[in-house]
């Protein structure tokens, strides 16, 4: 697998605790230490800034994609290799996607939520074939990752869906899964 760009869907608030910076750190000297680019959200705080800010340091590319009406809040992250600026979230989303070979969301809010999902959708209908992997920090994800299997369960969706996404309880496993990666044959989703 061609590995050129890992998008990155994290928490902006600074509020959080350490553990989940500590995990944002490690994975960003993981991308720097494959050569590869971080596409993220843009911004200089949480942990979206705390990762730029490694992969920086460590020489490798940082793309941001930001919304106009966040960067007129003056939050946007200037030391980026490119800024590109969008129109709304959904141009934001989709620049993301576009410039991007993995997704890995990080500890979040609603909006990391509503981005990973769209990924998790889009791969779903077949309209790509990228890893997309939870980075479960401090159990983060568990209660996500039990609601997903009452999807499953309750036949809301069917079980080869199942391997669409990765829930990683640290970098090494998230490594491993990467090395590992076999693009999933999926039939339809009316199929079966």
């Amino acid at each position: 697998m061609n590995i050129k760009n890992i998008c990155v869907f994290c928490s902006s608030s600074n509020q959080i605790a350490d553990h989940f910076f500590h995990d944002a750190a490690s994975l960003g000297q993981y991308i720097v230490a494959q050569g590869w680019g971080l596409v993220y959200g843009g911004t200089k705080i949480g942990l979206m800034g705390h990762i730029a800010d490694i992969v920086l340091k460590g020489k490798s590319n940082v793309i941001g994609v930001i919304p106009r009406h966040i960067q007129a809040k003056g939050i946007e992250h200037k030391q980026c290799t490119e800024l590109i600026l969008t129109n709304d979230m959904s141009e934001r989303k989709m620049t993301m996607i576009a410039r991007s070979d993995v997704f890995i969301a990080l500890p979040g809010g609603f909006g990391t939520l509503e981005e990973i999902l769209e990924v998790i959708t889009l791969k779903q209908l077949q309209l790509h074939d990228k890893p997309i992997i939870f980075l479960n920090t401090n159990n983060y994800f568990d209660h996500l990752a039990c609601f997903f299997d009452q999807i499953f369960y309750e036949k809301f969706t069917a079980d080869k869906f199942r391997q669409l996404y990765y829930m990683a309880p640290h970098v090494n496993a998230l490594s491993e899964y990467l090395k590992n990666y076999q693009r999933p044959y999926l039939t339809d989703k009316l199929s079966d």
